[in-house]
């Protein structure tokens, strides 16, 4: 291995170092950043060359497979200057292969050592590329979990991926929070057109890539091109369309851009945080244009998808995990897939860093800080005051001796539901309602459950009830 040149760092290069760490943390949030990103080091910076490191192998290639892109694209940010990045080993030592090095090679796609930069984090867009080089090969429909609350978005994304001529909804629009599935199916669509429709033209970026492709396009005065390479494209993909609220010039284009496809019946698929209806700094022809064809929502996630998203995850590594660190997983973690997947990925690097096997123990002590941001406890109190609200009673009822249906149905719902998502005793559940013993209690979630069986729209209403009780 050639000899590196003398270490030089000096305070401005310190300082953006620090900025770019900053926004590593605001973008994948503290969970994912003291998992993987927070121990690279800044080794030095040769010219237009970063040199960093991180202390093993296994953190490296994670690293480079991961994040290393977006570490380069705020690196030019930052620093026009910067070319390209490296990402070693600081202490070289042999390790056992990890299980996403593994399969990563397995695929064919071994950690390249060097991130090469194209022009200054804006690269140039040809409208002739494959789309396949766009995409996240790991986002596809065939390991995307279905589950209540992302069925319809996921059948429709579907239904717009298998169209060929006909265009079922323009444009498609998915909205949800954070880390629920939007890009994943985003990306999911891309690859199956590519399969389906090889001819096509097809585009993902995200909104503030379409915005930095404009603003390059004023400063050298190539607006021309590109209107032109933007309106020939079949299929224009926009994630995060919330990032150009409140910038008129790029609204504008952005407005001519989605009426030109349209008037050409090009499919567009676009992603936001909120509905058409909710942005706010957004035009409103704009947010009428948004809701001009299909609008999905992504929910929340509940738990038996939660579970179903970590076995698929366990599966696809081909990993051997107790059920019952998942499920303890699936009940703690909430926030959103992405902060579950971290999760789960911070416990399986733990145990092959240490060559420990995992257990639930090690689970929680690794995922410490994680479980606390996560542990809002559910009270009966707040079951009580969400049922009664729901079903439209007063909170005095879930307390009095009512026995009319109207009553004592939902009440009997709210002691299930104690039941279900807390730790509370049957007693400790029958004296926050009135004084009731622990049969009555018992009573009430054998009856709930029989009725869920053969009631769709109360098992409906149990779901939502959790749901929201749960996020």
């Amino acid at each position: 291995m050639a000899s590196r040149e003398p270490l030089t760092v000096g305070k401005n290069h310190s300082d953006c170092w620090g900025r770019v760490r900053d926004r590593l943390l605001d973008e994948y949030g503290e969970a994912t950043f003291n998992s993987w990103l927070k121990n690279i080091e800044l080794d030095e910076i040769n010219g237009t060359h970063v040199n960093m490191s991180l202390p093993t192998k296994f953190l490296r290639d994670w690293v480079i497979n991961n994040y290393a892109n977006r570490i380069r694209q705020i690196w030019c940010l930052e620093d026009p200057t910067v070319q390209s990045i490296d990402i070693h080993v600081k202490e070289a030592r042999s390790e056992p292969a990890s299980a996403p090095a593994q399969q990563n090679r397995a695929n064919g796609t071994a950690p390249s050592m060097r991130v090469k930069v194209v022009d200054t984090g804006v690269d140039k867009f040809d409208a002739q590329d494959n789309l396949s080089s766009q995409l996240d090969p790991r986002f596809t429909f065939e390991n995307f979990v279905v589950g209540k609350s992302n069925e319809l978005a996921h059948a429709a994304a579907r239904r717009v991926a298998e169209a060929r001529d006909n265009i079922p909804f323009n444009p498609l629009y998915l909205y949800g929070g954070v880390g629920l599935g939007k890009t994943h199916l985003m990306h999911s669509i891309g690859h199956a057109i590519s399969v389906n429709c090889p001819h096509k033209k097809v585009l993902y970026l995200s909104a503030e890539k379409f915005m930095y492709r404009f603003i390059r396009a004023l400063r050298y005065k190539d607006t021309m091109n590109f209107k032109d390479q933007f309106r020939s494209v079949d299929v224009l993909m926009i994630d995060d369309v919330q990032f150009i609220a409140g910038k008129e010039s790029t609204q504008e284009e952005f407005f001519h851009t989605f009426n030109a496809l349209v008037d050409q019946n090009h499919q567009i698929i676009i992603s936001g945080d909120r509905s058409p209806t909710d942005l706010e700094g957004m035009e409103e022809r704009m947010r009428s244009r948004l809701g001009w064809g299909l609008v999905a929502d992504i929910h929340p996630t509940d738990y038996e998808l939660r579970l179903g998203i970590l076995q698929s995850k366990v599966e696809q590594a081909s990993i051997s995990i107790e059920p019952r660190i998942l499920e303890f997983l699936a009940h703690r973690i909430t926030s959103n897939v992405r902060e579950l997947e971290g999760a789960l990925n911070r416990v399986l690097a733990y145990s092959d860093l240490v060559g420990r096997d995992v257990t639930l123990e090690s689970t929680q002590e690794v995922l410490r800080d994680l479980l606390r941001a996560n542990d809002r406890r559910i009270t009966i109190e707040e079951i009580q005051k969400r049922v009664a609200e729901h079903f439209n009673i007063r909170m005095s009822d879930m307390h009095s001796a009512r026995r009319a249906r109207a009553v004592a149905r939902p009440r009997q719902v709210a002691m299930y539901l104690a039941k279900q998502l807390t730790s509370r005793s049957l007693p400790e559940i029958g004296r926050k309602f009135g004084g009731r013993d622990h049969t009555t209690v018992m009573h009430a979630v054998r009856k709930i459950d029989e009725l869920r069986e053969g009631d769709v729209s109360l098992s409906e209403d149990i779901d939502l009830l959790k749901r929201m009780l749960e996020n």
